[in-house]
């Protein structure tokens, strides 16, 4: 789908940088989040152009859980995060695509942006934005975590 940013990226795994194609499978890939101020925060995504989670075939959704925990012991190897949090709304304009954020919550994280009010680190101004080399690092240190 032209207009679907995630579905031209998903297009292009076999050239993304790192921080784009973390791992994945036929059904899914893991990105590093773009806008974020929080080094690891994740996004999963459906291969596949889908805009309800009730819409996943059961392939998709049978490897929907497996993913979400594999992502979330990677972040806490690499990250040292006491949990992650797994959130998924799909509603602002351009990413209507399914996609699940997996975001690190570290031991440091200030109370007034624990929960949802995490998402006070996402949609950044570029300063504040982990930059790609920093968000290639990490996804080659989560890569390197899914693979052992």
């Amino acid at each position: 789908m032209d207009d679907c940013w995630t579905c031209v990226r998903t297009a292009e795994s076999a050239v993304l940088p790192p921080r784009e194609l973390i791992d994945g499978d036929e059904h899914w890939r893991a990105a590093h989040a773009f806008g974020s101020a929080l080094p690891g925060w994740l996004v999963l995504v459906p291969r596949r152009h889908v805009t309800s989670i009730a819409d996943l075939t059961e392939e998709e959704a049978a490897g929907l859980g497996g993913w979400q925990v594999r992502l979330s012991r990677a972040l806490a190897e690499v990250t040292g995060c006491a949990k992650t949090y797994v959130a998924q709304f799909a509603e602002r304009e351009g990413f209507a695509h399914v996609h699940f954020h997996i975001v690190p919550r570290l031991p440091e994280l200030p109370e007034h942006l624990r929960g949802p009010k995490v998402f006070g680190l996402l949609g950044v101004a570029g300063g504040e934005e982990v930059g790609a080399a920093e968000a290639d690092a990490v996804a080659l240190r989560l890569r390197a975590a899914l693979r052992r």
